[in-house]
């Protein structure tokens, strides 16, 4: 079964990291004949450049016809506004594609320093409405300016996506169970005090979900009190679940706790569509300068093979996923291997390349 996974370059360091991931997954797709067919496409600024738009209509429908994408990041708060062709592509095919999961592990690394021990945890966050205003509405924008000086922000919560994404936290801690002695947790993470009828839509359905999970324990926190128990106590956390927003800021607090946002995988995955898309931003100050970290993509890329052999029922997908796992644990083993951002002094290129060369011999 020929799979076709579409990959865009996007902007900063996104041409450098994406290049390292394909060469991790052509690598992959030779050694254990995945029979995955890439096609490399650019968007955001070399597009607009070309084009005049930083996402077309074209790339929407290959994107819907793939079995799956690699976004790299995209610098779309620099981008022109969308009347002048500065579409958002990771907003856009989020929607389009109803990828309403984002799913962020953050977890230690031996020899990683870090602001934290013994954190393993998974973020489930809605991903399609909250406070985001360019992709809350049917129509128009969630913010706007009725007088000069005022500004309003609608924030949208509903019951089908709330239900969606509390199924999506209850199942991925029924499979983190498998490998454990004591049963997953997950904690629903609010801010009900103050929303109440947007956070109380919210806890409803992950309260009606927790009923028919009796295997998962169960837990309600507030937002504020777990960004501090976060760096308290990271370890009593298995799978938080939350709303958009707050999994945005509380997903990058916990990877940076865990060491760097470099080493955090992302893959925002819908009923039919998944998109592995890294948790860092395009970093233009540090792009064609071979010093990015390119694990964050790498890893994420590695979350979408997995989501595809589960869903397409392809064990060799899952055995590829696997498989960059445990070269990405042993390639952090050795500090000669850190990026700057690590605290070292390894390239784009190096790490690439000896990640790799781990591949070759655990394969």
């Amino acid at each position: 079964m020929k799979l076709n996974i579409i990959a865009f370059d996007g902007d900063g360091i996104g041409p450098e990291i994406v290049s390292s991931t394909l060469d991790v997954i052509n690598l992959l797709n030779s050694k254990l004949k995945l029979d995955i067919e890439i096609q490399r496409e650019i968007l955001g600024f070399n597009l607009l450049k070309k084009n005049g738009v930083t996402f077309t209509d074209d790339l929407l429908l290959k994107s819907k016809e793939a079995d799956g994408i690699i976004l790299g990041p995209v610098d779309h708060n620099a981008y022109p506004s969308v009347s002048n062709g500065g579409i958002n592509p990771s907003a856009k095919l989020r929607i389009e594609l109803d990828l309403y999961s984002n799913i962020r592990p953050a977890k230690n690394y031996v020899n990683v320093k870090s602001l934290s021990q013994n954190m393993d945890l998974v973020i489930v966050r809605e991903n399609t409405e909250g406070f985001y205003a360019d992709r809350n509405m049917y129509d128009g924008s969630g913010e706007f300016s009725p007088v000069p000086g005022v500004g309003l922000s609608l924030r949208k919560i509903t019951k089908e996506a709330s239900l969606k994404i509390a199924k999506s936290a209850f199942e991925i801690a029924k499979s983190r169970s498998v490998n454990k002695s004591i049963k997953s947790k997950v904690h629903v993470v609010h801010k009900a005090n103050v929303m109440k009828i947007t956070d109380g839509i919210f806890l409803d359905a992950c309260r009606h979900l927790s009923s028919k999970y009796n295997d998962v324990d169960y837990e309600e926190m507030l937002v504020d009190a777990c960004a501090a128990h976060l760096v308290r106590k990271p370890d009593q956390f298995d799978v938080i679940v939350t709303t958009n927003m707050f999994g945005d800021i509380l997903s990058d607090l916990a990877t940076e706790l865990s060491g760097s946002l470099g080493l955090a995988g992302s893959l925002n995955a819908g009923s039919n569509h998944a998109m592995a898309q890294a948790q860092h931003g395009a970093a233009p100050d540090i792009a064609d300068k071979n010093i990015a970290n390119p694990i964050s993509l790498i890893l994420s890329s590695a979350m979408l093979l997995d989501w595809l052999g589960k869903n397409r029922k392809i064990d060799k997908l899952i055995l590829a996923s696997n498989l960059i796992n445990d070269s990405v644990l042993e390639l952090l083993k050795d500090k000669e291997n850190f990026t700057r951002d690590l605290g070292g002094n390894a390239s784009t290129s190096k790490i690439t390349e000896n990640l790799i060369k781990i591949l070759n011999k655990i394969i």
